[in-house]
């Protein structure tokens, strides 16, 4: 779903402005990726590339950047801090009804240090640094600066505060608890929620072993819908969440790799294919295609591969219409 960006006057520390991006050009990765990192260390925001600093549009191409695998962002963040950083999404907005690039950045719990130097060639001749080893960046105001000590001290308190909500969160539930119920704290717990940003899970008797009932469980409010009866009786068979990794085997690259194998020469599908797909089609709302999980790339199930060969073989310019789908909601 595209997002409405009118609203948002100028820049702030949740709030980045670029006229434009391109993915050839070292200068334009490093200081993308000080204000991703800065955005993430101040508690997320949104970059929005395709607006000049003023607010207006600066009627760049965007298809680039929106065309880049997540992926590719998340192992360039990692050359310069040493972490796997993927709590951002790469998604089209709209600016005046125009169409614009936003990268929407999550909050790093832990603030993000770099690792090496951020340098590149300067237009005029030499070499500028957008950010050196071991420093830390944060916003301040519309800019990505080097941390103070108040930054620290706020990163600090956002921390403090996540852990003490989960804390009194689970001391409610204590006491809501029945006369004569046991406790037991464990490290973490699993919330069933009709959310389409709740995590999938499977019911399984064990790791490999059959699944209960049905060979995925939903759970929801449906005649159809398997029914799962809790209880305290020690003989009754332990269930575990099967790991998304198993469910969610492809990432990106395996994905373009397993429909090569499946199609057989019968067209090449490129990253970029699926990334047009993925828009066209709504995938990333589909859990029974796709997850993401925090600080992870997208992966993709075996189902969507068997999807994708079929509307291919429904329609064998399937992925052709995606991407003029997506140029034609960009030009």
């Amino acid at each position: 779903m595209a997002i409405d960006i009118d609203a948002l006057d100028g820049e702030s520390a949740s709030l980045d402005f670029k006229s434009s991006f391109d993915p050839e050009s070292k200068q334009d990765w490093c200081e993308l990726i000080k204000d991703i990192v800065a955005m993430s260390n101040s508690g997320g925001g949104s970059i929005v590339v395709g607006v000049d600093d003023d607010g207006n549009l600066s009627n760049s191409d965007i298809a680039p950047l929106l065309a880049v695998d997540p992926a590719d962002v998340t192992n360039r963040v990692h050359s310069y801090t040493d972490q796997h950083f993927a709590a951002f999404d790469i998604v089209q907005g709209l600016r005046f009804g125009k169409p614009v690039a936003v990268i929407k950045v999550g909050a790093s719990r832990i603030p993000i240090v770099f690792t090496a130097h951020g340098g590149y060639a300067a237009p005029g001749g030499g070499q500028k640094a957008a950010f050196v080893k071991g420093s830390v960046y944060f916003r301040h105001g519309a800019k990505s600066e080097p941390g103070t000590t108040d930054d620290l001290r706020q990163a600090l308190e956002r921390e403090l505060e996540q852990v003490k909500g989960f804390w009194l969160d689970g001391i409610g539930k204590v006491m809501a608890a029945p006369a004569g119920s046991t406790v037991q704290i464990v490290q973490r717990a699993i919330t069933l929620k009709d959310s389409a940003e709740a995590t999938p899970v499977r019911l399984t008797t064990g790791d490999g072993a059959p699944t209960v009932g049905v060979d995925s469980v939903a759970l929801r409010d449906t005649p159809e819908a398997t029914a799962i009866r809790l209880t305290n009786d020690e003989s009754a068979p332990t269930l575990s969440v099967m790991q998304a990794d198993k469910l969610y085997p492809h990432r990106q690259k395996e994905l373009v790799q397993r429909l090569a194998e499946r199609l057989g020469g019968q067209t090449s599908v490129s990253g970029h294919d699926l990334q047009c797909v993925r828009r066209v089609h709504k995938v990333d709302d589909d859990p029974m295609f796709s997850y993401q999980a925090q600080h992870s790339p997208r992966k993709y199930t075996e189902a969507f591969v068997d999807w994708l060969v079929s509307k291919h073989a429904e329609d064998p310019k399937f992925f052709q219409h995606a991407r003029e789908l997506v140029r034609a909601r960009t030009t």
